[in-house]
């Protein structure tokens, strides 16, 4: 099937449960993402900074781009003019740039905070504890340019169907440990973000309101990085 095709297949499926799709578009040209523009996708994400730097300049303005990588804090100020969310925040050092930013730009950004669900060394993410950490700070009080949406979580790279599932299962019930001791009276905390193209729909059956998904959009992922030409 095409791009297109994809797109409203999953629209009609993401949309009657209520779930929001997110077409991760990293490695693809403009010309695939604005295919999936045209049947009707508005939220896109990316890991590189450069890279979405580029692609947002070339797409239409009305794209909602979501950074979703590992983001350093010497990068901030690349996107802090335009993104609408960052889903990848580990670190209370990384939410003060972000602020500091956001406050430059006279915005307020929104964020998800990353949590370590994987049996993986190589992922990244706040642990349960840092993130109740976090949130209970003074520093984290004074950020006023930031606004934490939700929780952000990715699983282990495994072929075990019961460990995706309880991973997902601890962050969606840590997720509704977070909402109702830090924001019970927020409406405004309310994505879960947890569920890419392998995944989704365990990561759905477990609670995820967001999926994250790629391959199943644009096909296998290419090798060769996309560039600015």
């Amino acid at each position: 099937m095409s791009i297109a095709d994809n797109i409203i297949s999953l629209k009609k499926e993401t949309d009657s449960l209520h779930v929001i799709l997110l077409a991760v578009s990293k490695t693809k040209p403009p010309e695939d993402i604005q295919q999936a523009y045209d049947a009707g996708q508005r939220i896109f994400g990316e890991n590189q900074v450069q890279e979405l730097v580029d692609k947002y300049e070339k797409l239409p303005q009305d794209i909602q781009w979501h950074l979703i990588g590992h983001l350093q804090s010497n990068k901030v100020k690349y996107i802090a003019p335009f993104i609408s969310m960052i889903q990848s925040v580990d670190s209370l050092k990384l939410l003060q740039e972000i602020n500091k930013h956001a406050l430059k730009h006279d915005r307020i950004i929104d964020c998800l905070l990353q949590i370590y669900i994987a049996d993986e060394e190589t992922k990244f993410g706040l642990g349960f504890d840092e993130a109740i950490e976090l949130l209970r700070s003074d520093d984290f009080a004074e950020l006023k340019n930031i606004k934490i949406r939700g929780l952000m979580g990715i699983a282990t790279n495994t072929d075990s169907e019961k460990q995706v599932k309880d991973e997902y299962y601890e962050l969606k019930t840590f997720y509704d440990g977070i909402k109702a001791s830090f924001f019970r009276k927020d409406k405004t905390f309310n994505v879960l973000s947890m569920g890419m193209s392998s995944d989704y729909k365990i990561a759905i059956e477990q609670g995820s309101n967001m999926v994250r998904l790629g391959s199943t959009i644009f096909g296998n992922r290419v090798v060769k990085h996309w560039k600015n030409n």
